[in-house]
């Protein structure tokens, strides 16, 4: 990487250039010996400035446009804000900001966290790009192979397993309990972000939950392959580190568990609370009763405090200072410390302060590893731009039922609550939210129904679709083609196979003179508005046209509704991230 990309130049740091102008009383970047001073703060330029040269958002004309002030800052370099004395007039060859016109929201940055980690969006344009470049050196990947789902998308739900891990690698780390561990999967939360953004849940998985753990192809480091054998009953922290397994055999665990599969996986270890909670400057936590707990070092007094470093690593760890002293207990405490962390990652004090940017830059990317989807820092941008659409009173904690395992005489281990577990699964699943958002979206999804499926219908006699199987459980296609053809008399149905691609939710495609065809079908299978695709049609194997029924994930069973209905009386215990909690 050459010194442009290291954000250097000439071994000079471009942020060490800025220098106070005793007559102004402002922060000013001098650009060099010969270079003349710029009467405002702006960047130094390291490229030739032509009309082709990025110039970041509208009005600004700095091409380090998305943080405030200028470009960024090394960790414990503030640099105060200038003091505004009026609008000065535009240097010549430069475009003036417009009068009047409010500073594009672009140069907000945000850094949110799920689980252990975070990771932090920078600015675009020239300046941007030089450190999103050295950022992405930060970062670490590892294949997972079909594990996950490969590239990001943002026009669809997803799905991303955040892992904590208790390797006792770092400074200061080799204390923690047993030093020689592997790395296992210490804290784990499934977090599902909605199709449209209105609503996220964050779904803690307790380490000792059993678990059966399937067999994992896994990816050397010399590029080999090696299958790793599964394990029967296995607590779920082992599917992660023992034996080599890496966070591909951690995803495919939580889909053997909860048939919800990840898309993508984010891990780090202990350093990431350490670091980012100092780089924000601390994180408000809150305790019903004085905690002085002597195996975790955590001591606090009763009511609110700020915790950072070491304390808040001891907060998130502590087993011993609340409740029952179990796991459940501790993951409801990091549910409530997750919460204050993203409050505190949103609020204007972090997202205006470039030197707290600058540091959770590199704190979040060096803690971080994720899957080759999104190992490039510009993916992670455009993954915290989706989760930043995401309002905090709508972002969902809350934890896989369970129940005590009753295999065991002494009380170490739980086992999944089949009797509600199913319910939260399926909402996951069927992309619903466990928030009052969910009332506004029936309303709008009744109003597509009532658009989409206005009309008269078809007789069942008439309706000619093929069957489609797009990620549904094997075999499903014939048994929906069963109850076709057998319980609801459509009998010019026809088994297609594999569909191309693998579906979220199951689709229905027709062309619009098959609208009637469609709307009879969707009867008999409650298939809801958004469900029906207009389209252009197929042929089926007689040469008549067809419809098409894609089965997705969301398919339960033929005699299961396919409008998500079944998910929707969720029981569990949840919080919201825009609630202020104390662990108690």
């Amino acid at each position: 990487m050459d010194a442009q990309s290291r954000g250097r130049a000439d071994k000079v740091d471009p942020a060490d250039q800025w220098v106070l102008n005793p007559a102004t009383g402002e922060y000013e970047l001098r650009l060099g010996p010969s270079a003349p001073r710029s009467p405002v703060p702006g960047p130094r330029r390291t490229f030739p400035h032509t009309t082709n040269h990025p110039a970041g958002p509208a009005g600004t004309g700095h091409p380090y446009g998305a943080l405030p002030g200028g470009p960024p800052r090394a960790p414990g370099h503030e640099v105060p804000p200038p003091r505004r004395r009026g609008t000065p007039e535009p240097p010549p060859g430069r475009r003036g900001g417009r009068p009047g016109q409010r500073r594009p929201r672009a140069r907000r940055t945000l850094l949110w966290t799920g689980g252990t980690m975070a990771f932090v969006v920078l600015a675009t344009g020239t300046a941007g790009y030089v450190y999103l470049k050295h950022l992405e050196g930060n970062v670490n990947t590892t294949d997972i192979g079909d594990a996950g789902s490969g590239d990001f998308s943002r026009d669809e739900a997803f799905d991303i397993l955040v892992l904590g891990t208790d390797k006792r690698t770092g400074a200061g780390n080799d204390g923690y309990g047993d030093a020689g561990s592997v790395g296992h999967a210490d804290t784990t939360i499934l977090l599902h972000v909605s199709k449209d953004r209105t609503n996220a849940t964050a779904l803690s998985i307790p380490r000792d939950l059993i678990v059966d753990i399937p067999d994992c192809p896994t990816k050397l480091e010399d590029g080999t392959e090696k299958v790793i054998p599964g394990l029967q009953g296995a607590r779920f922290n082992r599917s992660l580190g023992e034996g080599g397994r890496d966070p591909g055999c951690a995803m495919r665990t939580v889909e053997e568990a909860t048939g919800i599969k990840p898309d993508h996986f984010m891990m780090a270890d202990f350093n990431a609370v350490k670091t980012l909670t100092s780089a924000v400057g601390g994180v408000d936590v809150c305790v019903e009763h004085a905690v002085d707990d002597k195996q975790s070092k955590l001591k606090l007094p009763a009511g609110e405090s700020k915790v950072a470093g070491e304390q808040a690593l001891a907060f998130v760890r502590t087993r011993h200072s609340f409740g029952n002293e179990g796991d459940l207990d501790r993951i409801r405490v990091q549910q409530h410390f997750l919460a204050s962390l993203m409050r505190k990652m949103s609020s204007s004090d972090t997202l205006t302060s470039p030197t707290k940017l600058v540091k959770l830059a590199e704190a979040a990317t060096e803690a971080l590893t994720v899957d080759t989807g999104i190992g490039n820092v510009s993916t992670l941008k455009d993954v915290a731009l989706e989760l930043k659409r995401v309002p905090p009173k709508n972002i969902s904690f809350t934890t896989v039922p369970v129940r005590d395992n009753p295999a065991e005489t002494v009380k170490a281990t739980v086992v999944v609550d089949e009797a509600r577990a199913p319910q939260l699964f399926d909402a996951i699943a069927g992309d619903v939210s466990l928030t009052e958002v969910e009332k506004k979206r029936e309303r709008k999804e009744k109003a597509a129904v009532a658009a989409r499926l206005q009309g008269t219908k078809a007789p069942a006699s008439d309706v000619r679709v093929q069957v489609l199987n797009g990620g549904a459980p094997a075999g499903s296609a014939q048994e929906m083609l069963r109850r076709l053809q057998v319980e609801e008399g459509v009998s010019k149905s026809e088994n297609a196979g594999n569909a191309g691609e693998t579906l979220k939710k199951t689709t229905l495609e027709y062309a619009p003179d098959q609208a009637g065809q469609a709307r009879r079908l969707a009867d008999i299978l409650g298939l809801s508005g958004s469900a029906l695709k207009p389209g252009a049609g197929v042929t089926n194997s007689q040469g008549l046209p067809a419809m098409t029924l894609t089965l997705g994930e969301d398919f339960t069973g033929a005699g299961s509704p396919l409008d998500g209905s079944a998910a929707r009386a969720v029981d569990v215990e949840k919080s919201t991230a825009d609630k202020v909690e104390c662990a108690t």
